[in-house]
């Protein structure tokens, strides 16, 4: 009996926990976009309804194996804003063979 009451109080606890909406660009200025980026290093943002994607400050936030690419993203105010960048993994075809 005691173990039911808390399995079943847990599972009260874990039904009351929402999801936090992540932040969208298209309802933020450049400056606000770029400055959640730069102030946290790392932040997933929304850009549209159904996209999103990590954004980091500098390489720091990236694998070892990954390089930094800079981002663009639609604000409130500009359709491109240079909020950071992202990571993406080293093309080793871009060095040449």
């Amino acid at each position: 009996m005691r173990k039911t009451a808390c399995v079943l109080a847990f599972m009260v606890a874990a039904s009351s926990v929402q999801a936090q909406p992540r932040p969208m660009t298209p309802n933020m200025t450049c400056n606000q976009a770029r400055g959640l980026v730069f102030s946290r290093g790392q932040i997933v943002l929304g850009t549209g309804t159904y996209t999103y994607d990590r954004y980091v400050s500098d390489g720091r936030f990236c694998l070892r194996d990954e390089m930094i690419e800079p981002a663009f993203v639609p604000t409130r105010d500009t359709p491109q804003c240079p909020v950071g960048y992202v990571c993406r993994e080293f093309d080793l075809d871009f060095f040449g063979d």
